[in-house]
């Protein structure tokens, strides 16, 4: 199964673009998940919240819809990650591991986390942690790229993420794999200009690709799909509701059925008030 959905939905700049100009962002997730079967959680990389946070959010989607969530930066993002980080999120994710909606974990290492017999280990030892949990592990270097590295990652049940971004140097190409049962495509976009160089975070994600861009992704979406359970297809080029707009234009390119007729205005589709 392919689910199709964005990186993150809390978004004010996208009112008016996906959701209504008066919507409550408290009805944001149960607005959104009337047009998309699963979402991919980041805020978790900043900071842990209790798991009464990802209750509040299993109570605001179907049983059919799907979470990512995002590893904290403590587990991904320094040299010796300390047990009681793994404890704290793995106990915040309880509530939607319970219901059955936690699709995977998502652990992006940064750009300086090369391959070396250290980070190996590393690797090693998050797995160890998550013991069971689906998870998948996003590469920033480009020094991964080798069988090895495939072959490491499925001895350890771990999920590749295959990305397209820009082809800059020392970044990630786009190739496509499968590493676990569970698939898994993130869409950064093609900003090369300001993906070093921006003023604002949001300026890297300010691009949106046009259907010739996401066909090149078609055939490899449905082959990464052929190979695992579920297939988890998010987009991060969240400025100005970009990523809302090509994760419908990729969902049709795919096939792949959302919840409803999503093209519809946004006012026209949903009552502001409840959740």
């Amino acid at each position: 199964m392919i689910y199709i959905g964005t990186s993150g939905f809390s978004y004010e700049d996208w009112k008016g673009r996906f959701y209504p100009e008066q919507l409550d962002k408290r009805n944001m997730l149960s607005y959104y998940a009337q047009r998309f079967n699963c979402v991919e959680v980041n805020s978790t990389y900043y900071t842990i919240p209790g798991p009464s946070t990802f209750a509040a959010l299993d109570k605001k989607t179907p049983a059919e819809f799907r979470f990512a969530v995002k590893a904290h930066q403590e587990m991904t993002h320094v040299d010796s990650p300390e047990k009681s980080v793994f404890d704290a999120f793995l106990r915040s994710i309880r509530p939607i591991q319970e219901s059955g909606k936690l699709g995977c974990v998502l652990a992006q290492f940064p750009w300086s986390f090369k391959c070396t017999p250290d980070n190996v280990d590393r690797l090693r030892e998050f797995k160890d942690r998550v013991g069971r949990i689906p998870t998948v592990i996003e590469f920033r270097n480009a020094g991964w790229i080798r069988d090895e590295t495939f072959n490491l990652l499925r001895e350890l049940d771990l999920g590749f993420c295959s990305v397209d971004e820009p082809q800059l140097k020392g970044l990630m190409p786009r190739i496509a794999e499968a590493t676990s049962k569970v698939g898994y495509v993130r869409f950064h976009g093609r900003n090369a200009a300001k993906w070093w160089q921006h003023e604002q975070a949001y300026e890297r994600y300010d691009y949106l690709y046009s259907e010739e861009e996401l066909g090149e992704w078609v055939p490899k979406v449905r082959d990464i799909a052929s190979k695992t359970e579920h297939t988890y297809v998010f987009f991060n080029n969240h400025f100005q509701g970009k990523s809302a707009e090509n994760a419908r234009m990729f969902a049709k390119m795919l096939n792949v059925p959302l919840p409803i007729d999503i093209d519809k205005p946004p006012a026209a589709q949903m009552p502001l008030g409840g959740e």
